[in-house]
């Protein structure tokens, strides 16, 4: 709290103290007129109460009422005086009848619940049959206002908590600008609420905290999530706080959860927070809000500028960037870190070796930027290597070329100027074609492993959803988490979730024609590496087919093809004696399947204390057999145990 220039601290609770002697004084009359000096009419300045006055527009006599209960915690002799008012040593406390009959300006207005008093719950009202004899006492938030004391309001802690503010804030531009435009909105008192759409959460906490200072509020945090969804403890928790953004210059900062789907009463609880609270508010959420009720600022939060993101890499490493053997652009171009986490990323770096810095960085770019996608994908560890691909070399170049693309986006994207043409069209994208087993998902890890990212599988069944928009909301949080976190991202089996679009029959062909519209603009614009597989490539639409960068068809493997597997499926560690590869590539067996029959004749193998032989290949090729429901002819196994 701060007091006018001419007044410290000190002295506002000088001048309490002598206000709530005035009261002492006026009990004193009222109990013995004859003998008391006379009594100023009104009563002592006191800084903090002509504060309090301002903020919820007090009238003379409601000021007067506040002194009075304060004077009950300040002065402990004026409990016996009330107590000898009331006649009744049990009541050793102030009530609306003694306020109504001590001060000359009194008025039943006191009762008014639309006046401050009660409205705002600066004074606390007993319940009596008899109104004269409620006893009345100063809220406790209100007391230590008076006192200078600083401090959130016990009760609003558990619902809203104090965000502390950085020390030292540096936004990029086009952040700062944000802050601005803002700032200059707010200063002229028109609190229009402020949206920040997106998923970078500790980007919107630093905007926040950016308007806060500049504007010298406090910054305070809700979470959506637990609002009370009974309408009157709704009511009461945004009244206490509207009351203490008043006390405070708070600002309020709601967060939504991320990808959350709230219930209805939960919606209803936010909405009558919004709608209604003309204070300074800032509502953090993953894509804009309706705000029928209050005009608002929206701003879409999306990822850095290029140009902007290479600034801050360079500030924060500082000398260090000269370590990187210009592979600065290629991080720049990967990985859409904010502001906070550069700047975190390249405090770690200051004492790694300059031999390692460039893997170091990389590797503590992906972690960070690392999406938290469990519940709707799977990250797949990568391990393959391009020599366990066997493809024919069309195909295997074709990978190639999909590699080269991916490593220089930075300089043609930037450096040569393509991204300034068009955001779309930006995203490198592959549909991987051709039966099961054949080393789609595979090739997929080899390339996540060349460029050292993350891979992670698309679980189908937890995006698709039968009510409308959650599908789209599922893909929209997939691609928004990936592109902050340098993902490739494998739709496995596509053709289940990117057919061709139906005719239009009912509602529910019109809602799977939208996602899949949807789907395709989304891809268009992702700026990163999305592979999608499919068993049956006629099946998916011509309009999506054309919007691919890379189409691959992965063919079932000839017999060189499958001893060419067989002789490179065994780890190096794994004994083994008289295989004939040759023989093994007879067995008609995709690569998906010829990997479970070596794992199986493995632990045949290990069961029975001997290296791995043809006798439990063919063991375990019978049992895969049955699993794919054939058996094996004799021309594919024809001379293995000779």
């Amino acid at each position: 709290m701060t007091f006018a220039p001419e007044t410290s601290p000190t002295q506002n609770l000088q001048q309490l103290y002598e206000a709530t002697a005035w009261i002492y004084a006026m009990l004193q009359a009222c109990l013995e007129p004859e003998t008391t000096e006379p009594i100023p009419e009104t009563p002592p300045i006191c800084p903090s109460l002509k504060q309090l006055s301002r903020l919820f527009g007090l009238s003379a006599f409601e000021e007067k009422v506040i002194l009075l209960c304060a004077a009950l915690d300040l002065e402990p002799a004026c409990a016996q005086l009330f107590a000898r008012l009331a006649g009744n040593p049990q009541q050793p406390y102030p009530t609306i009848g003694l306020a109504l009959s001590l001060f000359p300006d009194a008025t039943w207005t006191l009762l008014d619940s639309q006046r401050p008093l009660l409205h705002w719950q600066l004074l606390t009202l007993e319940a009596q049959p008899n109104p004269t004899q409620a006893r009345i006492a100063l809220d406790p938030r209100i007391l230590n206002y008076l006192l200078g004391v600083s401090g959130l309001d016990n009760q609003l802690k558990g619902w809203i908590t104090p965000m502390l503010s950085a020390a030292a804030l540096h936004l990029p531009p086009s952040q700062a600008e944000i802050v601005t435009q803002v700032a200059r909105t707010w200063k002229g008192g028109e609190f229009l609420a402020l949206q920040l759409c997106g998923f970078e959460q500790p980007m919107k906490i630093a905007i926040a905290q950016a308007i806060a200072q500049q504007l010298g509020f406090g910054l305070y945090q809700l979470q959506a999530g637990i609002l009370p969804t009974n309408p009157h403890d709704n009511y009461s928790l945004k009244q206490r706080w509207l009351r203490e953004a008043m006390l405070s210059r708070g600002v309020l900062f709601i967060a939504q959860a991320r990808g959350a789907s709230p219930q209805a009463e939960r919606e209803q609880a936010l909405a009558a927070w919004l709608n209604d609270l003309e204070i300074p508010l800032i509502l953090s959420t993953s894509s804009r809000q309706s705000l029928p009720g209050r005009a608002s600022l929206t701003y879409e939060l999306s990822s850095l500028p290029h140009a902007e993101k290479r600034t801050l890499w360079g500030q924060y490493l500082g000398d260090r960037a000269t370590e990187l053997n210009g592979q600065l652009e290629s991080i720049v171009a990967q990985f859409n870190l904010n502001s906070h986490t550069i700047r975190s990323v390249c405090a770690s770096m200051q004492d790694v070796n300059p031999a390692d810095m460039p893997d170091r960085l990389w590797d503590s770019c992906r972690t960070q930027a690392r999406p938290q996608l469990e519940h709707l994908a799977q990250r797949i560890p990568c391990t393959a290597t391009w020599d366990e691909l066997i493809l024919p070399q069309r195909e295997k170049e074709m990978l190639r070329t999909i590699a080269r693309q991916v490593k220089q986006r930075a300089k043609v994207y930037e450096t040569w100027g393509f991204a300034s043409k068009s955001a779309r069209g930006l995203g490198i994208s592959a549909l991987f074609a051709g039966p099961s087993g054949t080393g789609k998902t595979m090739a997929a890890e080899v390339l996540a492993q060349e460029f050292k990212l993350d891979l992670y599988r698309i679980d189908l069944s937890a995006v698709s959803s039968k009510y409308i928009g959650e599908t789209e909301k599922n893909l929209r949080q997939i691609f928004d988490a990936a592109e902050s976190g340098g993902a490739v991202l494998l739709f496995d089996e596509a053709d289940a979730l990117f057919g061709k679009r139906t005719q239009v029959k009912n509602s529910h062909d019109r809602h799977a024609n939208l996602e899949v519209s949807y789907l395709l603009q989304r891809m268009e614009a992702y700026q990163g590496l999305a592979i999608l597989t499919t068993n049956l490539k006629d099946s998916l639409d011509q309009a999506f087919i054309r919007r691919l960068r890379f189409i691959l068809n992965f063919p079932y493997p000839e017999k060189a093809s499958r001893s060419e597997i067989w002789a490179r499926i065994f780890p190096s560690q794994t004994p083994t004696e008289g295989l004939d590869y040759e023989l093994l590539g007879q067995l008609d067996m995709a690569g998906g399947n010829i990997r479970a029959i070596a794992l199986n004749s493995a632990f045949i193998a290990a069961d029975a204390g001997e290296p791995v032989m043809m006798k439990h290949i063919l063991t375990a090729a019978k049992s895969e057999g049955i699993k794919v429901g054939r058996s094996l002819s004799r021309e594919e196994t024809q001379y293995w145990l000779d």
